[in-house]
């Protein structure tokens, strides 16, 4: 019965060539395999770290190493964690020089304070022997100078079910690009990315519309209270249209269904059930 359902936020206008297209949908395909590999001999909440950090680490994407620079100059990540088994949520913002800010937010999951911000958050991640690491790519830097806001909605996402049931999501940012610095995105909030033992959902596009619409809790809360995810999903996304609001979500409930939506259609996700891919076209 184990899902999976990952997200490598919106196809944006500036990347509108075939080549980029076929490479994050093969991008995608792999992530989903090899995730939902993993899926079979580890919990939810291991697989959606793990599936996050190969994200992370692709230059394709808006996290981790390929992450947007912003209007000082400097690259801020933020990501989070979330168990829907034991409802423990963790996260990191505005982070600093760390490969995987997904794997610093999942060792949060054991501390008492479970979400820390800028230095804190460096200084606990460099005390866990995570390694200084610029995730700095030649492409964004051209960005950041030629003040272009290329790949700007790239936040990327996972949700998984494993064979026990239990459900886990995980999100990553590298922000927007050219904000100011010490905004918070909604990655790292229950607005973005969150889980309990009926459903699961990560979030992707302008961070203050999602966190504006409360968007994963309210999927999920509707999702508990005994909505369908398609429903829960609808009336979440009528109420985004009210705020003219710019996001996708990815999800699966308990039942095993996996369903996505976005409000303007170019977001990147791929699912895998250990036999059939759906990969955005």
């Amino acid at each position: 019965m184990s899902k999976i359902i990952i997200h490598g936020g919106f196809f944006s206008e500036s990347d509108q060539s075939r080549e980029v297209k076929i490479a994050k949908q093969e991008s995608l395909k792999k992530i989903a395999k090899l995730s939902w590999d993993f899926l079979q001999n580890h919990t939810a909440l291991e697989t959606v770290s793990y599936s996050v950090s190969l994200l992370e680490n692709d230059e394709l994407y808006n996290a981790g190493t390929g992450s947007q620079i912003q209007s000082d100059g400097v690259i801020r990540m933020s990501a989070a964690i979330m168990d829907g088994e034991s409802q423990k949520f963790s996260g990191v913002i505005n982070i600093e020089n760390v490969k995987n800010p997904i794997l610093v937010a999942q060792k949060l999951l054991s501390e008492e304070d479970r979400v820390l911000g800028d230095i804190g958050a460096k200084n606990y991640a460099t005390e866990k022997g995570f390694k200084d690491y610029s995730t700095e790519i030649p492409q964004r830097r051209k960005e950041y100078l030629a003040k272009v806001e290329s790949l700007r909605k790239g936040t990327v996402g996972c949700v998984a079910l494993d064979k026990s049931g239990k459900i886990a999501a995980a999100t990553s940012t590298g922000g927007k690009g050219f904000e100011i610095p010490g905004r918070i995105s909604d990655s790292a909030t229950v607005a973005g990315n969150f889980a309990n033992e009926f459903c699961g959902v990560s979030c992707t596009g302008v961070g203050e519309d999602i966190v504006s619409n409360a968007t994963a809790a309210k999927i999920v809360i509707r999702v508990s209270d005994g909505f369908s995810l398609e429903k829960a999903f609808e009336k979440t996304f009528e109420e985004l249209k009210k705020i003219d609001g710019f996001a996708g979500a990815i999800a699966i409930d308990s039942k095993g269904n996996i369903f996505h939506q976005d409000s303007y259609p170019t977001m990147v996700f791929a699912s895998f059930d250990g036999e059939n891919f759906e990969v955005f076209d």
